[in-house]
């Protein structure tokens, strides 16, 4: 087995300075060129030059920390274990710092200058929807670690998603809130491109499940309060509260719904399925519940599930690696280069991204940490509602509900 023969991540975007720790062995040495760290091992072949389009910082950053330390680890892991077509695969890392103008620049340094094969991220669905069209002109793979349905719906030529969809966790919300005899709520929306989805959603689906929207708020991701949204909720008959945004912002409503003492129950989007909202929302997380990959139940899934095995192995390792918990964000990371690095398997040592594009799209069955994909010239999706599992938190753990 060759040890890891190229990771480089390039810093200039996100002031990291610290140098890569090698899966095995001491580190390598190291050099430093053009804001580069490439860590001086042998090369097998040319590497395959892939990007990393993450939000590191900014209002998103919950989400693409965990992603970028997931996407090295694993380029560290298939380095090791002898690249790709004998070539090393080397992760380009760049900070969407969470704002569109600063992703599409991103994305159009990764493509021109630096000649990725393709991208990972970004890790938002406002920033995936900044880079799109420029992705599609240029004819660039990217597979995004964003939610947004209208990111892959119409289908776009290069444009692919490992994030289940707020679609999916709409429908699983509703499904549960029939199930528990729930009709009537009221939603609480962020204004971004996450949040306007998610509202988007809950108000086509409403019909279906015979639910009723009696107020319909909104907040921004930089709000510090949402006693004056809150308090007009609670001037309806609403049954419950769904909440839909990321960040701290949705775990400040969990807490000011308490300080009002609001005891209808609080939904919460998958954008929050994290011990982040846990830590924010203190107390008041509490009961709270949402749609959740399955990844934050692991222990509790039956031992028939078909994606345990994949969801053990991401553990183990980025446990092993880090030394604290991986979440579903740091999995959409996982999920996106994998599929990236079958899809060279498949295509060849001198794969080219229109190649590449077409073996991503022919993606099936694979088991991954958000669901099991499969993709089609109509479906750059891939996933099911059965993606999510329904979950709570109860004594501050996350607990299965279905």
């Amino acid at each position: 087995m060759r040890r890891l023969s190229a990771v480089t991540i390039t810093l200039a975007a996100f002031g990291l300075t610290a140098a890569l720790v090698m899966i095995a062995g001491c580190p390598p040495e190291e050099t430093v060129v053009d804001d580069t760290v490439v860590l001086d091992e042998e090369l097998v072949g040319e590497p395959i030059r892939i990007g990393g389009l993450f939000a590191i910082t900014g209002a998103g950053s919950s989400l693409g920390e965990p992603a970028r330390d997931t996407a090295v680890m694993l380029a560290e892991h298939i380095n090791a274990e002898g690249g790709t077509h004998g070539r090393p695969v080397e992760i380009v890392v760049r900070d969407t710092k969470s704002l569109e103008t600063d992703a599409l620049n991103a994305a159009m340094e990764l493509a021109d200058r630096e000649n990725v094969l393709a991208i990972l991220g970004p890790s938002r669905s406002g920033t995936t929807m900044a880079v799109v069209d420029y992705v599609e002109r240029t004819g660039v793979p990217l597979i995004s670690c964003a939610a947004a349905r209208k990111i892959t719906d119409p289908v776009k030529d290069y444009v692919f998603q490992v994030a289940p969809g707020d679609a999916d966790a709409v429908y699983r919300i509703y499904d549960y809130m029939r199930e528990e005899g729930i009709s009537k709520i009221a939603t609480l929306t962020a204004s971004s491109g996450f949040g306007e989805e998610g509202r988007a959603q809950l108000q086509a689906q409403a019909a279906d499940f015979d639910i009723e929207i009696l107020a319909a708020e909104q907040f921004a991701d930089d709000d510090n309060d949402m006693t004056a949204q809150l308090t007009s909720i609670r001037g309806t008959e609403a049954e419950a509260v769904v909440c839909w945004g990321v960040g701290r912002a949705p775990a400040l409503v969990a807490r000011n719904m308490t300080q009002l003492g609001m005891q209808i129950p609080l939904f919460q989007s998958h954008g929050v399925a994290n011990q982040r909202f846990i830590d924010v929302a203190a107390d008041a997380a509490e009961g709270v519940i949402m749609p959740a990959a399955k990844l934050i139940v692991l222990e509790q899934l039956p031992e028939d599930e078909p994606q345990l095995d994949a969801l053990r192995q991401y553990h183990e390792m980025f446990v092993d690696q880090y030394e604290r918990e991986p979440d579903h964000y740091g999995g959409h990371g996982w999920d996106a280069l994998q599929i990236v690095r079958e899809a060279i398997e498949r295509a060849g040592p001198d794969v080219e991204r229109e190649t590449l594009r077409d073996e991503i799209e022919n993606t099936q069955g694979h088991v991954g940490i958000a669901g099991i994909f499969n993709y089609a010239s109509d479906d750059h999706y891939g996933l099911t509602p059965d993606a999510f599992v329904m979950v709570t938190i109860e004594d501050g753990r996350w607990q299965l509900l279905d």
